[in-house]
């Protein structure tokens, strides 16, 4: 007769809690892995944010150059010399453009941050850091455009272009440059506002 199979008992020195047991779900080598895409997923999406945002530069820019108020220059010949001078020396038009900008772009940072934060809901460094670094980008890129778009640079030759006494509108310029930053610093303060209220919550520890 063969003795009966008996399950191997574990040595008296060590309990059933010290048996090595196979960790859960989520845990490598003792270690968590983390949670979400990885770091180059990440930076793979910030770079298309930051292109995405950026080019919405060129809406901002074509707004801006239709809804900019014209400010009147005025040509005259003094001691045989072109003048161009304010037609309206009291006019507002000038504070209007930067006005314009600043409005425009704060409405699109509005826009963009609600847009990348329904996107990117769990948030994150790189996407915050991309939705300011495009921003940026595109306020710089719709200065540029509008200013190009916008009359002639050489005032002197658009005078003598429609004559003496002649009102033609002036080039289209900003004249405050920190309205630049009223588009990145707009889309920051929205995002990290909607992050708080309705972004994803950490478990909390027991």
């Amino acid at each position: 007769m063969t003795a009966p199979l008996t399950p191997p008992t574990p040595p008296h020195n060590q309990s059933s809690n010290d048996v090595w047991q196979a960790p859960p779900a989520g845990v490598s080598g003792g270690v968590y892995e983390q949670d979400g895409p990885g770091m180059k997923t990440e930076l793979r999406e910030a770079a298309v944010i930051t292109v995405a945002v950026a080019l919405g530069g060129v809406l901002l820019g074509l707004l801006w150059w239709w809804l900019a108020p014209h400010v009147p220059l005025v040509g005259d010949v003094v001691d045989k010399s072109w003048v161009v001078y304010l037609k309206d020396s009291e006019g507002e038009q000038a504070a209007g453009v930067d006005g314009t900008f600043t409005l425009l772009g704060l409405g699109f940072g509005l826009v963009s941050a609600v847009v990348v934060f329904l996107l990117r809901r769990r948030g994150g460094v790189p996407v915050v850091v991309a939705l300011g670094l495009g921003a940026l980008l595109g306020s710089v890129l719709a200065w540029r455009l509008g200013v190009w778009l916008g009359p002639s640079s050489d005032v002197l030759a658009h005078a003598k272009a429609v004559g003496k006494g002649v009102a033609f509108s002036a080039p289209l310029k900003l004249g405050a440059k920190g309205a630049l930053l009223a588009w990145p610093l707009a889309a920051l303060v929205v995002h990290l506002g909607l992050t708080a209220l309705f972004g994803p919550r950490d478990p909390e520890l027991l």
